[in-house]
């Protein structure tokens, strides 16, 4: 089977974004299926290509993947329009992909919500078997953020999530809150597989790894990690909240590194050096194994995000199984479905949101008590191997995606032979 899959942030472990796509396509590859990766030119993203642009694309094989990149620079520190208008023309790219190119199964994941749109394009125009991947909820996490107001806007996303949900013959939902959200516009729950993001075990356990801190962290103060976008969703202004709580309890021997870029870090690198937050360490993205050898020196990933009820159960950030497949205990600022697994399984803190000062004492308990933070990683990594595995979701993943085509088909032979 030839599946056309359609991403625009798509990546390669060359690059500081998140590789699920890559190693998704790489699965079908194992399983005897062709993949074509249709994508745009994310800014902390690599697609592995590299010679030049013509006609506003390029296109070659990366690792067995036919990739076709449209020139289309992508920033999560670009404003809002101009963010939309790369959507809107990624969508249009595609559209036409979906009309010329053989294949036999379209496949689009989120975000943005526009991914939606070449498969709608190939179920309805070509009469293809179309499979929708689910990341985030839209529009329901922008009108939660107040990140879109206007109501003919947020009627138009309304429309067209229900029109990807209803033209999908199936989907894949990252969380339990986005599988209630896709049934809640009334697809039926045996057309939704939960395939949540998965842990790299090869990429972040092994003897191989270089381990380093950044400038500014002493080899014994007690590094707590972040990784991953500084914008407005990542609400990364309780790390400084609690920066400062820290500072004024003089714990100098404790340091928060925020690695990564966005819209936001800007104004948050000013409020540290306005606030005098030498506890905070600000670092540009990494690929991924330079990635694996931070993860491999630090003590504790932090997953923040706003405090927007929306996103306790509709969210599966990479970075969180990033931390618990490097035997990382996690300290997570907001209630839902991961909060409730690091409290059931013993591998880091759940604290409230909006709460400085919980947020400080769970970092003063980790440096405090080194040992019960190890057996908190141990059974972080255990958690990894066990349950979020990414070769085994990805043959999860792979047999509603490509094989759930196959068995649909032969279902469908049966019938007319009968």
């Amino acid at each position: 089977m030839h599946v056309l899959y359609f991403h625009q942030h798509f990546s390669t472990p060359r690059g500081a974004a998140g590789i699920r796509s890559y190693e998704m396509a790489r699965a079908l590859l194992r399983r005897g299926h062709e993949v074509t990766m249709v994508c745009g030119s994310y800014g902390v993203g690599q697609t592995g290509l590299d010679g030049p642009f013509r006609r506003g694309r390029r296109e070659g094989m990366v690792d067995g993947i036919r990739v076709i990149e449209f020139d289309l620079a992508y920033s999560n520190a670009d404003g809002f329009l101009k963010r939309s208008w790369s959507f809107a023309k990624f969508a249009l790219g595609s559209i036409r992909l979906v009309l010329t190119e053989r294949y036999d199964l379209a496949f689009a994941t989120t975000t943005p919500l526009t991914a939606g749109i070449p498969g709608i394009a190939a179920r309805w125009l070509r009469g293809k078997p179309f499979v929708f991947e689910v990341r985030d909820l839209w529009p329901e996490l922008p009108r939660a953020m107040k990140v879109i107001t206007n109501p003919v806007v947020l009627w138009l996303l309304s429309a067209l999530e229900w029109a990807s949900y209803r033209s999908a013959h199936r989907c894949v939902a990252l969380s339990p809150g986005i599988s209630d959200g896709i049934a809640g516009r009334g697809v039926a729950r045996d057309r939704i597989a939960l395939v949540p993001n998965g842990c790299d075990l090869d990429i972040f356990t092994g003897s191989d790894l270089e381990p380093w801190r950044p400038e500014g962290v002493g080899e014994t103060d007690l590094m707590a990690v972040f990784t991953g976008t500084h914008g407005m969703a990542n609400g990364l202004g309780a790390v400084l909240d609690a920066a400062g709580v820290l500072k004024r309890r003089g714990r100098d021997d404790i340091r928060l590194v925020l690695v990564g870029s966005g819209q936001q870090k800007p104004g948050l690198e000013e409020r540290a050096a306005r606030e005098g937050l030498d506890n905070v360490v600000f670092h540009a993205p990494v690929d991924k194994a330079r990635l694996a050898g931070l993860l491999a020196a630090a003590d504790l990933g932090m997953q923040c995000l706003a405090n927007v009820p929306a996103f306790y159960y509709g969210t599966s950030p990479n970075k969180f199984f990033d931390y618990i497949a490097a035997g990382l205990p996690v300290l997570n600022n907001y209630p839902g479905w991961l909060a409730g697994m690091l409290t059931e399984h013993q591998c880091g803190f759940a604290v409230p949101p909006d709460d400085p000062a919980a947020f400080a004492d769970a970092l003063e308990q980790a440096a405090g008590d080194r040992r019960a933070l190890k057996r908190m990683g141990e059974n972080a990594a255990a958690l990894a191997r066990t349950q979020f595995s990414r070769a085994m979701l990805a043959d999860r993943w792979v047999a509603w995606v490509a094989e759930g085509e196959r068995q649909r088909e032969e279902r469908g032979l049966t019938a007319a032979s009968g």
